[in-house]
């Protein structure tokens, strides 16, 4: 998730490297990335040809790493967003990150995006539903089980208010 979200940052053009730790730390709620995370990953992605690096000056002098998507770079980022399937339905992390990035995919790949995440939250109802008809959870057990029911719920809500908003989408453009 780490190597999307690193790759997703570089979308809106090139960041140094410290700006890149920020950023994702950012999103994943961690504060600032360290760096045996982000510049083995940022090498890999130079070594691929998804990034180009260079060196540019800083505010203050000193020399900064500047990174910066490549088209190859940008065509496996997409590519990578665009496979999902059944495991990659099981992340909310992963799910949201590609929601987030719907801007950047088609319509068809974010209506199946949308259809698989629905289908995995179809199956964790009926999967919740059972837990409570087939045992006796207890008290603080069916309270679990019944955030989990209100949080599949949710979503499924948003995602049918996404779908909604997609389908817009499609019939305001006029080459759709």
């Amino acid at each position: 998730m780490n190597d999307l979200l690193l790759l997703a940052a570089l979308l809106p053009g090139p960041r140094h490297g410290y700006a890149l730790k920020q950023q994702v730390g950012l999103l994943t709620g961690k504060g600032t990335l360290h760096n045996n995370l982000v510049y083995p990953l940022l090498r890999r992605f130079v070594e691929n040809g998804w990034v180009n690096r260079r060196q540019a000056e800083g505010e203050r002098g000193q020399t900064r790493e500047v990174y910066a998507l490549t088209a190859k770079g940008k065509r496996e980022l997409l590519g990578r967003l665009s496979t999902y399937g059944e495991e990659e339905a099981a992340s909310e992390a992963g799910f949201r990150l590609r929601v987030g990035l719907f801007g950047f995919l088609d319509a068809s790949t974010r209506g199946r995006i949308l259809d698989v995440r629905d289908k995995f939250l179809a199956a964790r109802e009926e999967r919740l539903s059972r837990i409570t008809s087939a045992m006796e959870t207890g008290r603080w057990g069916s309270e679990v089980v019944q955030f989990f029911r209100e949080q599949v719920r949710v979503e499924r809500e948003w995602i049918a208010r996404l779908a909604r908003k997609a389908k817009r989408e499609i019939r305001a453009t006029p080459d759709a």
